[in-house]
């Protein structure tokens, strides 16, 4: 099933969009801030993205240049010309005025689908030596594969999405949860070590670091 996540803050319009989508057969995701958004793209990648530009933490465009390899529709109360070129010019695949018709905004979905569909991606991740392929589930550390459980797979993917930034334990949780419901809070460490020792082996190098309290991020030149 087709996913798409609407970036909306105001309730009765992200209802609305959830609602008209859901009758066509999609998949919804909802993200009321433009924080929610990046990390709700992390854990559970979309086909399409409907985007807001006025909303709360990071705006529409902040979170329009953190989103590639995916189309992204602009759906904004702004008409000027110059708001829709840079827009466009800046990452977007298209944009929409509110107020809009449902049947436009469906059409222009499904020729964005449609182009992505016929493209060809490549979703595989990289950070130093570790190289870890979402399609096949295969992660290589140095020049050896490393074989990891499905909640181990999960965190690290997680972490190599985010490699400049500090994941906390809590959005490690939420986040991987669809993949792995049976990673706890309580055996979540002992997921993180043995992640650890096992992409440490092979390259001799200690890739996960600890950010004591809050959670845990990937290290460059690790030993």
């Amino acid at each position: 099933m087709t996913r798409i996540m609407v970036v909306e803050d105001d309730v009765y319009i992200g209802n609305m969009l959830e609602e008209v989508l859901c009758k066509e057969g999609y998949e919804v995701l909802r993200a009321y801030s433009g924080t929610e958004a990046l990390l709700l793209f992390t854990g559970s990648r979309p086909d399409l993205i409907l985007l807001d530009l006025m909303l709360p933490g990071l705006s529409g465009e902040e979170v329009l240049q953190q989103l590639r390899g995916i189309p992204v529709i602009v759906v904004s109360a702004r008409a000027g010309i110059d708001d829709k070129v840079d827009l466009l010019l800046g990452g977007a695949a298209d944009y929409i005025t509110k107020p809009f018709e449902p049947r436009e905004l469906l059409a222009r979905i499904a020729v964005q689908i449609r182009k992505n569909v016929s493209l060809p991606q490549s979703s595989c991740l990289d950070f130093e030596q570790l190289h870890l392929d979402p399609d096949t589930r295969q992660v290589t550390a140095g020049t050896k594969q490393v074989h990891l459980t499905r909640t181990e797979f999960a965190i690290l993917k997680l972490l190599m999405q985010n490699p400049s930034q500090v994941v906390t334990k809590t959005q490690i949780l939420d986040l991987i949860s669809l993949d792995t419901p049976d990673c706890m809070e309580s055996s979540l460490k002992v997921h993180i070590s043995n992640l650890r020792r096992k992409l440490r082996e092979p390259t001799n190098k200690d890739y996960i670091e600890a950010v004591w309290g809050i959670g845990f991020k990937l290290k460059k030149g690790g030993s």
